[in-house]
């Protein structure tokens, strides 16, 4: 190993330090982009700065489609907003809410589907304002209806990203492979550690579900109600119904498509953006008539602010670990310039078999490290670029070890156990102490990540 190798795994430590300490890692990416820069040109401070620039420019090329699909979907929610679309799809929900394990089930089958078509951050007021109260008049205690959110949508919905497929995109970026080799294999993951996690968190809750007296919530809920009837001029039902009609429709044809004509990866992600930017288009005329021609231009901006403020910071960061492999350091440097995260994970890959329990956990271990920055993102450049090393050009163990570390980062960091994170906005939502909420989750959330590991090293490497 040279000693700019050397730089890049102080780096590499740097950037897990500082997530440790829960603080950004923009600025330590930058820096040691810029000192791995300046080694390579042999002090060059000009190229230097430049390399700062190239790595997240090469970073944004790549990224790019994942930002626009995340900025069309959250414009496509804004655009059923309007007239209230959302709430006609989510309304005949209410009446199926008999008793709380039906109400904990519905808020974990709700929060899934919405989520994959809108991410859960969007979808979650949605949620929590007509659905839990609902739930809460049911006998659902407001800590199982956070739990619920939490655990189907920043946990396993968002682990999974099935449908948007930014983050297994992210992940197979980095380890240079095929993002749908590690879309199947991250959904069927994050499938299983949801399904336990859920399970767990209704049996160890069950003491306190039967104990809740939901008295004292059904007046605020019901005064709530109140407000939302006596305004029945707010929403027009004819151009609400039509609107959710239109996007259920829609979206149903999108999957089915998928599944007939096997449209796979970015193929998929064109389709579904295709489709929501001409149903923000038709909402708006609908909604706004010939001033649809002004606001549908409102509602894209909104999508698109919404996810470069969430996933702007992940430019810089990926731009570091691109920095770290073969097929996009040379583009950053300059053509051989090695991959030096590449270089390192092959040297690990010697001493740690990449198909043992050694490997699989370590990922497991580095992918709840990389969560604690509470984004749930920044972390999948590193477990997708270290998974391409360590797999040693087997595009299968690749895939295998990147989705379990993708399944860690996004389920502690983006998450179901850390504070600071979107579950901020869950409990709030909720009414619940966001620091009870992680307490809860914690060994659901741990038994199911421990378990989609074990399954994934016996059975998909």
């Amino acid at each position: 190993m040279t000693i700019a190798h050397w730089l890049y795994v102080l780096g590499v430590l740097v950037v897990i330090a500082t997530m440790i300490l829960r603080r950004n890692v923009v600025i330590p990416c930058i820096t040691f982009t810029f000192i791995i820069g300046l080694y390579f040109f042999g002090g060059n401070m000009v190229t230097a700065v430049q390399v700062v620039f190239n790595a997240s420019l090469v970073a944004a090329k790549e990224l790019l489609s994942i930002f626009l699909i995340i900025g069309f979907m959250v414009a496509l929610l804004k655009s059923m907003q309007k007239e209230r679309a959302d709430e006609v799809i989510i309304k005949p929900m209410h009446k199926m809410m008999k008793g709380p394990l039906i109400s904990y089930l519905i808020l974990v089958i709700a929060t899934v589907i919405i989520s994959l078509f809108f991410w859960p951050t969007p979808a979650a007021p949605l949620l929590g304002a007509l659905l839990v109260p609902a739930a809460i008049r049911a006998g659902l205690p407001p800590m199982m209806g956070a739990m619920a959110i939490a655990l189907a949508g920043q946990g396993m919905t968002l682990a999974s990203d099935a449908i948007i497929q930014a983050a297994p995109g992210l992940t197979a970026s980095a380890a240079g492979i095929p993002v749908e080799l590690v879309t199947s294999r991250v959904t069927f993951l994050s499938l299983i550690t949801g399904i336990i996690a859920i399970s767990l968190a209704w049996i160890m809750n069950k003491k306190d579900i039967n104990t809740f007296n939901p008295q004292t919530y059904i007046e605020a809920a019901a005064t709530k109600d109140a407000e939302n009837s006596n305004n029945p001029e707010s929403i027009n039902f004819k151009k609400a119904k039509f609107i959710s009609w239109l996007i259920v429709i829609s979206m149903a044809l999108v999957i089915i498509c998928m599944f007939l004509f096997d449209i796979k990866g970015g193929d998929s992600s064109a389709l579904l953006g295709g489709v929501a930017l001409i149903i923000i288009s038709v909402n708006s005329f609908i909604s706004d008539g010939v001033s649809g021609l002004d606001t549908v231009a409102d509602c894209i901006a909104d999508g698109l602010v919404f996810a470069f403020k969430v996933m702007g910071p992940i430019i810089p960061i990926a731009g570091f670990f691109y920095l770290g492999s073969n097929d996009f350091a040379p583009a950053i440097l300059a053509e051989g310039a090695p991959g030096y995260l590449f270089d390192i994970g092959q040297i690990i890959a010697t001493a740690i078999p990449p198909t043992g329990f050694l490997a699989g956990f370590g990922l497991l271990a580095l992918g709840a490290v990389t969560g604690l920055d509470g984004s749930g993102f920044s972390g999948l450049p590193v477990v997708g670029t270290l998974a391409g090393a360590m797999a040693g050009g087997d595009a299968n163990i690749a895939a295998t070890l990147g989705s379990i570390g993708q399944v860690s980062t996004i389920w502690f960091g983006g998450g179901t156990l850390v504070a600071w994170s979107s579950l901020v906005a869950v409990a709030g939502i909720c009414g619940v102490p966001v620091l009870d909420l992680v307490r809860k989750n914690l060994i659901p959330v741990l038994a199911g990540l421990f378990v989609s590991a074990f399954v994934a090293i016996l059975f998909m490497m």
